[in-house]
């Protein structure tokens, strides 16, 4: 049977994948549960008004970025202008502007904190330096962990002198590296740092890998954009060259079942319709696998992933809101944080991410009125009753609203639709068994060489989305779909 690949779900990550191996030639089939491609970087419409279901901020499309490299791969440039003002992050002592050029954005942050300028001038320089070490890395992109002699080998020739300096700082938290500049007790600050690390890194500067928080907290100044529509034109951008390269995608086709025989993959959907498949790429939640793989195939799993069937995350209430502009003093930006707590509290609709369509995005919204959807993270187990859900759901949507009309005058009156994607909504739409978002926090014992690998462990399944290695995002589910992508055909695409 000459290599066929199926892929097991068209958000980014299987996307990503599937369109580089049908560009490289491959016989490529995607499967894709829901209605729409793009996962958790997907739409749904409401009338007249189209919502992105999770994912907004655009990354990765700077020259050499992961985005650009796969697009310019697939022949399909996808030039956006960078926004010079990332976001604003409103918290209750100030209200702290993200800003794209990185001395603009450290003198606004110490305009907050004279008094301890030279600590933060000297953590900034340092961060900001590990970063551009580790933005080497991003060109050859090697695999963490690596299980392979090729994949280790790939990370030696990867290597440079000056990689050495990062030797010191692998198993330290940001929050150690605060401390060493004098800013841990700095709590305004710290905490301005963790409303950024909660919503990339899935958790805070006390138990965040420096390595990563350093790019996460540098990559908004390479690039961040605003995608007129949302993130689903990466989706439908990538599904599109999937079919021009002769590759085939099926929506509404749930996988209930995988099977391995003599060499071959038979994967069975919902339909009792069958597929057979050389390789096969799961890009769903992990904690699915369980459903569609037999007991003694899950024992198989390497151990890292095994584990993390096991381990919950975040999840999430969303609010998905029309508003009439004309009632409100002024549009509303494109992204802004709001933070009500601090420190360890930054969950529970304390603090959320605010997207909103541009005035005159006529993809999301018709002159006159803009889609704007808020995101907080909450704990699962508080979500366990039919009696906690209902209670759970009324509390957060109503702290948030509260929250944004103490910024936005006149909010609640501009809302002319409302409703929300609680935990069960995510599950149902999104295939997301107790609504996990979001992958792993990346924490010493989860991120870099502890990460799971896009390996599963059975011959020819390969595993790739927001809890593999490096992590979630929409940079980091398309690493992920690069790898899976590179291990298939043995070619290094892009």
């Amino acid at each position: 049977m000459r290599q066929k690949v199926l892929v097991i779900g068209a958000g980014i990550g299987g996307l990503t994948s599937g369109a580089l191996l049908a560009k490289h030639g491959m016989e490529v089939l995607v499967l894709e549960a829901s209605s729409e491609f793009g996962g958790s970087a997907g739409k749904f419409k409401r009338k007249s008004y189209l919502f992105p279901v999770g994912a907004t901020l655009g990354m990765g499309l700077e020259e050499n970025g992961i985005h650009e490299r796969i697009f310019r791969y697939l022949g399909k440039p996808f030039p956006l202008p960078p926004l010079e003002t990332v976001m604003e992050m409103v918290h209750p002592e100030a209200t702290y502007v993200f800003m794209k050029d990185r001395n603009c954005h450290v003198d606004g942050i110490i305009r907050h904190f004279p008094e301890h300028e030279k600590s933060i001038r000297n953590f900034y320089r340092e961060l900001y330096k590990t970063a551009s070490i580790i933005r080497t890395l991003m060109d050859p992109l090697p695999v963490l962990p690596p299980t392979t002699i090729a994949e280790w080998a790939n990370l030696f020739r990867s290597v440079r002198l000056q990689h050495i300096r990062l030797l010191p700082l692998f198993n330290q938290t940001l929050g150690q590296r605060l401390k060493h500049h004098h800013l841990d007790k700095l709590t305004p600050f710290c905490t301005m740092l963790d409303g950024l690390l909660i919503d990339s890194m899935q958790t805070g500067n006390k138990h965040v890998s420096y390595l990563l928080a350093a790019v996460a907290l540098d990559i908004y100044h390479e690039g961040a954009y605003y995608v007129p529509g949302g993130l689903y034109q990466f989706a439908d951008l990538m599904a599109k060259s999937i079919q021009e390269n002769g590759g085939v995608l099926k929506k509404r086709r749930t996988v209930t079942k995988l099977e391995y025989s003599e060499g071959i993959w038979l994967a069975t959907d919902q339909r009792g319709n069958t597929y057979e498949a050389t390789d096969v790429v799961l890009n769903v939640p992990i904690h699915q696998l369980p459903v569609i793989l037999e007991p003694n195939m899950i024992d198989k799993l390497k151990k890292p992933l095994r584990n993390g069937l096991k381990t919950p995350t975040w999840t999430t209430l969303t609010l998905y809101m029309a508003i009439d502009e004309s009632i409100l003093d002024a549009p509303l930006p494109p992204f802004r944080q709001i933070s009500t707590g601090s420190g360890d509290s930054l969950t529970e609709g304390e603090h959320f991410f605010v997207s909103a369509s541009r005035p005159g995005d006529s993809l999301r919204a018709p002159d006159g009125f803009q889609t704007v959807t808020v995101s907080t993270h909450s704990q699962a187990q508080l979500w366990n009753t039919k009696e906690q859900y209902d209670a759970r759901r009324e509390i957060l949507t109503e702290r948030m609203l509260s929250a944004i009309s103490q910024v936005i005058p006149h909010f609640r009156e501009a809302i002319v639709h409302l409703e929300t994607g609680a935990p069960k909504g995510w599950e149902r739409y999104t295939g997301r068994p107790n609504g996990y978002v979001g992958g792993f926090p990346q924490t010493l014992d989860n991120a870099l060489f502890n990460s799971i690998s896009h390996r599963s462990g059975l011959p020819g399944v390969y595993v790739c989305g927001d809890h593999i290695f490096p992590g979630g995002g929409t940079i980091g589910v398309a690493a992920s779909g690069l790898h899976v992508a590179r291990s298939i055909s043995g070619s290094r695409l892009v």
